[in-house]
């Protein structure tokens, strides 16, 4: 990993996150291209000694012309015109290889810009696929999305622009310093007579406005995941009449974002006028004492004119990197945004101890399991069940009891506290979660489907899978009759969130697929809610289809649902309190038999209030 150290930085305290630190990062993302920054640091030296030296000339030829003038005028000579040819022509040559030199190096550099984009891009999505699922509980997708886009777009204009102009013009500064010096040390402290106010400033504009495009950063972030959150539940916004309190969020959001803009751009754009301030100062100096200078025959007019060219080259690139201090800013606080996500804790690798070993049979154990989201708030306390293999698991309960962490425990989206789970005999722990994966089909009420072929989202995750394998599916899931009276049939384009089927369709797809890999262990969170009854008709009889002869764990929202499940969960606070079948716990008379009757008189009073 480019980005990759040993120390993780905790970006909640932004204010201790010195600029060293992403200066660091920043060459971390160079290294793999110093060959050919070298190349493009030669050649701007070349375009830079170039440039520095011409003013030179020219003042050679300033100071030819006058003395030939001077000499016509007195009748002792004239202009030598073949000698202000030649140096008119070096002038001309010099301007055509800077221009060309600088164009290589210009060439080059946009290369290696684009090329660490691609790169970050590229190590962003790998990292993101091993981050733990606690990461993305704890960031909108809005501001991750942002790191990809916007951060990764403000690290390549930064390269592209403003660390080639901050270097040129540091070395322009050297090389014209030098040149000013060996030609005259007092015109020399006269144009450096406005630096230390610039160099007291300068600093102190540059680091408030740093802290400014931190902070803008973070606030695209923000929107952009609000903005996401919006788009995608717009029919939702609409149907509850929150399109006015929708805007007037947004705008509050959009007002932050705009200070925050407003105060950076602000603070990086003082110091575009203050070097221009200090330019022209620095022009009004020379003019004076060079021409007391000229008088007392200190220098030549011709001098002087070079002094005045070195000047606004002294200035010039000052002014550049003030210019272009927000980009420079905003792509320093970018890459500290992304530097942090590239350190942050990944799952816990694999340990491989069973990579060949295969999910057969479907047995599932839970051992004395204990897991907290957060380690002091335990949420599933001392869990432990047997399942056999082809056995009906029902989890039933309040919010919040525990029904969908036990699945994601199961799954190993995150790992237990305390005790272990075991699959066939063997700790999850000791399988390759890919491996591990491979063997559970998973059918949730919020289905996804991605922008694609019918075919490749039925096929996705099973890569394998022939075109036969795919309509058979297909056929046991009871969609394949539906597919072939689409437009194109199996090859038919789903748009974004497949909101061109209906959601009866979009289960009957999502089950398809969890039947192609013909996996030993189900989990099935309750699907036929907001569908028409024949549409719950054909979904039951395809899960019927999907769990017969496997291991199947059910979240159950419905109760009369489950009736037929081999063991019922009841949970509630993270700890099982009844087990056992549908008749089982109704003779028990406990928690679950008052779970059932509310729910019941519900179902009960929907059915009267529709009759009416």
């Amino acid at each position: 990993m480019l980005l990759k150290s040993k120390r993780f930085v905790d970006m909640k305290d932004k204010k201790k996150i010195p600029l060293l630190f992403s200066l660091k990062k920043l060459a971390g993302l160079l290294h793999p291209f110093r060959l050919v920054l070298v190349v493009c640091v030669m050649a701007m030296i070349v375009s830079i000694a170039f440039t520095i030296v011409t003013p030179l000339i020219f003042a050679k030829v300033i100071d030819l012309i006058l003395d030939g003038s001077l000499r016509s005028i007195m009748n002792t000579g004239g202009i030598d015109f073949v000698m202000l040819k030649n140096l008119l022509l070096l002038c001309a040559l010099l301007y055509i290889v800077s221009a060309v030199v600088s164009s290589i190096q210009a060439w080059l550099l946009t290369g290696i810009a684009n090329k660490i984009g691609q790169n970050l891009r590229n190590q962003i999505n790998e990292k993101l696929n091993r981050l733990p699922m606690s990461y993305f509980d704890e960031h909108s997708h809005g501001d991750t999305l942002a790191l990809i886009i916007n951060d990764v777009n403000a690290i390549t204009t930064g390269l592209n622009q403003g660390v080639p102009q901050l270097f040129v013009g540091t070395l322009t500064i050297i090389g014209v310093l030098i040149i000013m010096l060996m030609t005259d040390w007092m015109m020399t402290l006269v144009t450096l007579a406005i630096l230390p106010l610039s160099a007291f400033l300068l600093p102190l504009i540059i680091t408030r406005s740093q802290a400014n495009f931190r902070r803008l950063q973070e606030d695209i972030g923000q929107t952009s995941g609000v903005t996401n959150e919006v788009l995608s539940g717009h029919f939702i916004v609409k149907s509850c009449n929150r399109e006015e309190k929708t805007i007037e969020d947004f705008e509050r959001m959009n007002q932050k974002l705009h200070r925050t803009a407003r105060s950076s751009l602000f603070y990086s754009g003082l110091i575009m006028p203050f070097m221009l301030f200090a330019m022209n100062c620095g022009y009004i100096l020379l003019c004076v004492v060079g021409g007391f200078c000229t008088v007392l025959g200190r220098i030549t007019v011709g001098e002087i004119q070079a002094f005045m060219q070195y000047s606004m080259l002294l200035t010039q690139p000052l002014g550049q990197i003030a210019g272009l201090a927000g980009v420079i800013q905003q792509m320093f606080a970018s890459v500290e945004r992304i530097a942090v996500l590239m350190e942050s804790p990944e799952e816990i690798p694999d340990n491989n101890r069973l990579p060949t070993i295969l999910v057969t049979e479907g047995e599932v154990r839970f051992e004395n399991v204990r897991f907290g989201y957060v380690p002091e708030q335990t949420v599933i306390h001392h869990f432990s069940l047997t399942v056999k293999q082809g056995q009906k698991v029902a989890i039933v309960g309040p919010t919040g009891a525990g029904k969908t962490t036990l699945v994601k425990l199961l799954m190993r989206f995150y790992d237990v506290n305390g005790g272990k789970i075991m699959v066939d005999g063997y700790d999850i722990r000791d399988y390759p979660r890919t491996t591990l994966r491979n063997r559970f089909g998973m059918v949730l009420q919020e289905t996804w489907l991605y922008n694609d072929t019918v075919r490749d989202n039925i096929r996705y995750g099973c890569d394998a899978a022939t075109d036969d394998d795919i309509i058979s599916a297909a056929k046991n899931a009871y969609a394949d009759n539906f597919i072939r009276t689409w437009p194109n049939g199996y090859d038919l384009i789903l748009s974004e969130g497949a909101n061109n089927i209906s959601q009866g369709q979009k289960q009957l797809l999502t089950i398809a697929r969890a039947l192609l890999p013909n996996p030993k262990i189900l989990i099935l969170d309750e699907a036929t809610s907001a569908v028409d009854t024949h549409t719950e008709v054909l979904i039951q009889r395809a899960m019927n289809n999907l769990m017969r002869g496997r291991t199947c764990f059910i979240i159950a929202h419905r109760l009369s649902t489950i009736r037929d499940a081999d063991v019922i969960l009841v949970m509630r606070n993270g700890d099982i309190i009844e087990t056992g079948n549908h008749k089982e716990l109704l003779a028990k008379n406990g928690f679950y038999t008052d779970l059932y009757n509310s729910q019941f008189d519900i179902e009960r009073d929907d059915t009267i209030v529709q009759a009416e």
